[in-house]
């Protein structure tokens, strides 16, 4: 138990202290947006010092440090894009506008309500690929397998919204007008109901062991924040205000788990 209790602890440490060297680089630039493309990164960040930390099943090891990896960098990467194509984000704008009439300057209210949040939020969220490289048995069996696949099918569920998104913004055509094909046409948000199956997926592989078991408040705070907090929430704000078709497309399009469209009422 204290060995887990030291893990822990020393990759919160690890992921403070990267959070403290971004926050400089926002104080610099003047924009936290970034942050969003730290998320993913900062979680394969902690599975590869996980990985060599621990002396676990190598096979669980590998497969709970080779999923974070490949979801983390695609996502990383992709938000990134997206931050220095369209710049800073409106919501962290707004959360720091409203600190600042607060009389909180740009350094304090960043760091409090946006670096070191993230720091813990991610640190928690990730505790399925930490708990789950501690022990050495038992072997990876058919809840792991499970697990391994619907973390797959998470990784491909989001990738493709994201390239459908993205196309479809590129398209002059679309311009004021709502996604509603493609994977969009059966989830309002397909980027979080994947990122939620690689979380539940990834805890599976973990939770064949008994540390990682205890792992599970990662999958349901992620599953909490996209759902009814920072995610689906703060997106649609926009959409209803920016789209004028979208509270139609709210009407017949499931909000997280992807089912057929409703029918249009007569």
């Amino acid at each position: 138990m204290t060995d887990i209790l030291l893990l822990l602890a020393r990759n919160l440490a690890l992921i403070l202290v990267v959070m403290l060297a971004l926050w400089a680089l926002a104080l610099r630039l003047k924009d936290v947006s970034f942050i969003d493309g730290v998320w993913g990164l900062g979680m394969v960040l902690l599975a590869g010092a996980t990985f060599v930390q621990t002396d676990g099943d190598p096979l669980r090891k590998g497969l709970l440090t080779g999923l974070c990896a490949v979801w983390g960098i695609r996502l990383g990467v992709h938000l990134l894009r997206r931050w220095r194509a369209h710049g800073p984000d409106r919501r962290y704008q707004a959360l720091l506008k409203s600190r600042a009439n607060k009389g909180q300057g740009f350094a304090p209210a960043s760091l409090m309500f946006v670096f070191l949040p993230q720091a813990v939020l991610l640190w928690l969220t990730c505790l399925p690929v930490q708990l789950g490289q501690v022990s050495a048995a038992p072997a990876v069996g058919w809840i792991g397998w499970a697990g391994a696949a619907l973390a797959v099918f998470g990784i491909v569920f989001e990738t493709v919204g994201d390239a459908q998104l993205s196309a479809f913004k590129r398209d002059p055509e679309s311009k004021g007008k709502v996604l509603d094909t493609g994977l969009w046409r059966y989830t309002r948000h397909p980027n979080y109901f994947g990122d939620a199956c690689v979380w539940w997926g990834l805890w599976l592989v973990a939770a064949e062991t008994i540390p990682g078991l205890f792992a599970i408040l990662g999958p349901i705070f992620l599953s909490f924040t996209l759902t009814k907090w920072s995610g689906a929430p703060t997106t649609e704000g926009g959409m209803h205000k920016s789209r004028p078709g979208y509270a139609d497309y709210v009407a017949r399009t499931s909000g997280f788990f992807p089912l057929p469209p409703k029918k249009a009422a007569r």
